[in-house]
């Protein structure tokens, strides 16, 4: 009797696991799926630099996976909007912006430099990061343009005001 839980007796476990998941809404995003994808193709590079010949290339995808998985959990669990003294955009895209010209280089060098398997196949998952990140920051520049063109009227960030804008047009 008394070695068996009540079933509700597990619900808090599950709580803060849920909690810390980003939201459906988050994840089905165009934010969501970029930080997603940066930060699974960070992690796959990091693995494949740090079993290749390449190893002084770690600490570029370990820094960027770690970049991606914190920016995932602050948007997703809207961590951002409770700190508005930070700019969240252009810091998120000064990330992608670095992220994309060292994702680059080293991927470059990687694959022309480095002769075994795994260097080149972390040049490869380096050159399509690159594809992610630049995409992130040209959406993130696009953001942040159309905002400055509006002439910064409201105290929202960029995107937040782009959601909803494309709220209001489907309405």
């Amino acid at each position: 009797m008394g070695d068996i839980e009540a079933p509700d007796a597990a619900r808090p476990g599950q709580s803060v696991l849920l909690s810390v998941l980003p939201s459906k809404e988050f994840v089905s995003s165009r934010k969501g799926m970029l930080l997603i994808a940066e930060v699974a193709l960070s992690l796959v590079s990091f693995v494949c630099f740090a079993a290749s010949t390449a190893a002084a290339f770690v600490t570029v995808p370990l820094l960027e996976f770690l970049a991606a998985l914190f920016l995932l959990f602050a948007y997703s669990t809207k961590f951002n909007e409770r700190f508005k003294g930070f700019l969240w955009p252009l810091m998120d895209f000064m990330r992608c912006v670095t992220a994309s010209i060292i994702f680059f280089i080293i991927s470059i060098i990687a694959v022309s430099k480095y002769s075994d398997g795994s260097s080149k196949a972390a040049g490869i998952f380096g050159f399509v990061a690159t594809i992610v990140f630049a995409l992130d920051f040209y959406l993130i520049f696009n953001e942040l343009a159309s905002f400055l063109k509006q002439g910064g009227e409201s105290n929202d960030e960029p995107s937040r005001q782009q959601d909803e804008f494309s709220d209001s047009d489907s309405d």
